[in-house]
Parts: structure tokens; sequence; C-alpha cells
């Protein structure tokens, strides 16, 4: 497997102890983790075996360098990070939801170093030396102006490299405001349709591509938690009508029952063949792992992308329907694990294919 680079934002992850909230919490101790979409990613495809190399810019403090620590405590590689004297360490505060009260997410994010990072800071031909894949999400471009062009300029020199691009749409309302006068959907949009001609693999959740493309999937709700998972195809099928160069298209299928009750599962799409596979699949029909007693569901995306991208990258699991199991089974044990990182390796995964999740004391 050739290094998979990923690139965007890395930040401190703050979370109160158990369930608890932050008023019954602060003052006091508090969890602090590193945390962030693309960082999730790369940690993620590196427990699980595969070569993962990690970009962004951060503050240089001894903070940065527990962090950095961190990444490469996990076989990350961190190298081509950018030091700089400008900008801070991110923040994001989650207060963990359970039953009928839902996780909340705070985010603390402006002038950080990454968003203030120009494009030519990096340098793109270390960056992509030796690589065979460049994943970022629509989390970095949402920053700044100046993260969204370095973002755009990251998947240009990643094709113009020869490298596979993914991204992950991952839209997030709070973030998309460094253009006054300009709604938050308005602005994702005109921006991520600047980064998706570089796109050959889209991966999304169940609303996301309403929010940044304006395609609706018909019969769903997600705030009531109703998905029909067959319109998926369709959405599928509009974006590479409007962006012929990508070549796959996975979405991931939550329905939340509650905070700690969710069903999942996921479609991935191949433009080729036109043919959609849905992941867990009983006897030809969709039927999603039922998630229970929900540990920690922040991140369940990003180990869903992880474990796509190394599957698509491990040849033995890089057919479609291969693919989309290991990738849902990947994110449905991060369901399982606190904090942002899936902590499951590939042995762990597979065995949950092959079990089919009982739960059995590993002796």
């Amino acid at each position: 497997m050739k290094t998979i680079v990923t690139f965007g934002e890395i930040m401190g992850r703050l979370c109160p102890f158990g369930f608890k909230r932050f008023r019954q919490t602060l003052p006091g101790d508090i969890n602090l983790t590193f945390a962030g979409a693309e960082a999730n990613v790369a940690a993620s495809i590196s427990m699980l075996g595969g070569k993962a190399r990690f970009v962004t810019a951060l503050p240089k403090h001894d903070v940065t360098e527990a962090c950095l620590a961190n990444l490469r405590g996990l076989g990350v590689d961190s190298d081509s990070i950018v030091l700089t004297d400008e900008g801070r360490l991110g923040l994001y505060w989650v207060e963990a939801g359970a039953n009928q009260r839902p996780s909340r997410v705070i985010y603390d994010r402006d002038y950080t170093s990454v968003s203030m990072t120009p494009a030519d800071a990096y340098d793109w031909d270390t960056i992509t030396d030796g690589a065979g894949w460049l994943h970022t999400t629509g989390i970095t471009p949402a920053l700044s102006e100046q993260s969204a062009e370095a973002t755009l300029e990251a998947v240009k020199r990643a094709k113009a490299a020869g490298l596979t691009v993914s991204c992950d749409l991952n839209f997030r309302k709070k973030l998309w405001r460094w253009e006054p006068g300009t709604s938050a959907n308005d602005l994702a949009q005109k921006t991520v349709r600047r980064i998706l001609p570089f796109v050959d693999v889209v991966i999304a959740n169940e609303e996301d591509a309403s929010d940044v493309l304006g395609i609706h999937a018909e019969n769903t709700d997600v705030h009531s938690g109703k998905i029909d998972a067959t319109k998926y195809t369709q959405v599928a099928e509009k974006i590479v009508s409007q962006f012929p160069n990508v070549k796959k298209i996975a979405i991931t299928l939550r329905e939340s029952i509650s905070a700690s009750h969710n069903n999942w599962g996921a479609m991935l799409y191949d433009a080729e063949s036109k043919q959609s596979a849905f992941s867990p699949d009983n006897s030809g029909e969709y039927e999603p792992f039922e998630i229970r007693n929900i540990v920690d569901r922040v991140g369940g995306g990003d180990s869903f992308g992880a474990g796509l991208i190394f599957a698509l990258n491990t040849p033995e699991l890089s057919d479609p329907g291969t693919a989309i199991d290991f990738a849902v089974a990947a994110s449905c044990l991060a369901h399982s694990i606190f904090g942002d990182y899936n902590f499951s390796t590939r042995e762990e995964v597979e065995a949950l294919l092959k079990s089919g999740g009982s739960g059995r004391v590993v002796r």
C-alpha cells in the first residue's frame, strides 16, 4: 500500500468524563484528547495497518509537541506538518448525549494556524512523494478563505502527481461564515463545487449532499430518523452527472432512534458499473447494524472513511461489496470507543464481519 495523505486540522477535544454536562463538570477536571476529521482518518488507517501521512499547520509550543508525539505514537507520518508562529491550536468541546438528550459540540476554531496558513507554505512535492491517495474534507475549507484555497491547491497538486483524491463533504453549518452576507449552505456549495472536479471518491452522510450540493434523497427525514436507503443510488447518480470525474460515492446511512441507539449502514456506488452495494446485507436486503448503548458517536463518519480508503487500497478488500462491508464494520466498532480515533485493528474489523457482532469475550 502506498502512503495515504490526509490534509486538514487537528484540535484539542475537551469532553466531560462519562455523560456529564458542562455545567456539572466545570470548574473541574475534563478529558482532553486530540481530534479532527482528517487526523482521525490518518490515525485509523495507521491502526488498521496502512501507511498514513497527516498534513496541517500548528503553532510552535509544547502542546503541539504533545500532539505530534500522539500522532507519531500511532504510526502516523507527521514530518510534513508546518510549524508556524501564526495562529493557535483549535479546540472543540463535546458534551456526550444519552437517550433522548443529544450530544452537543461547541467550536473554538477562530484564528487557528491552519486557517491562517497560505497554500504555498506547504511543500506539496514532498507531501505527495511516495503517496497514492489524498483525503480531505469539507471541514477544512469551511474554516477560512485561506484554508479553502489551501484545500483546493492540495487536491490540484495531488491530481497532478497522479494520486487518487477523496473528499468527505462533512457539512458543518457553524463553521461556514468567512464570507459575510453569504449563507453557510451557499458558501459551502460555491466552495466545494470548485474542489469536486479534482475528486475521484466522494464520501458523505445521509444529509451532506442536500446541504452542500442541493441534491435531496426522497422519502427521507434525517431529523425523525427516517431513511429510505434505496433512494441514495439516485443521489449518487445525480452527483456523477454533475461531476463525471467522480468514480465512487459512499454515503453513510444513520438512523437516530436516540442519542444512545442508532441504526448504521452505508452505500457504495460505482460510477463505471452504475451499481450500488449496501452494507450490512442480509440475503440481498439492506439490514443496518442496530447499535445500542453508544459510547461515543463523534468521529463515526471519519472511521467509516478510513475503513473505506484502507479497503480500496488493499487488493483483497477492494471490490465494492467487500470494501463497503469493511468500512461499515470498522465504523460500527468506533461507536464503542471513547474519543474521535478508532482504536480498532483490521483483525477486529474482520472478526466482526465473521461473527455478526455477538460481543462474546475473546479469550
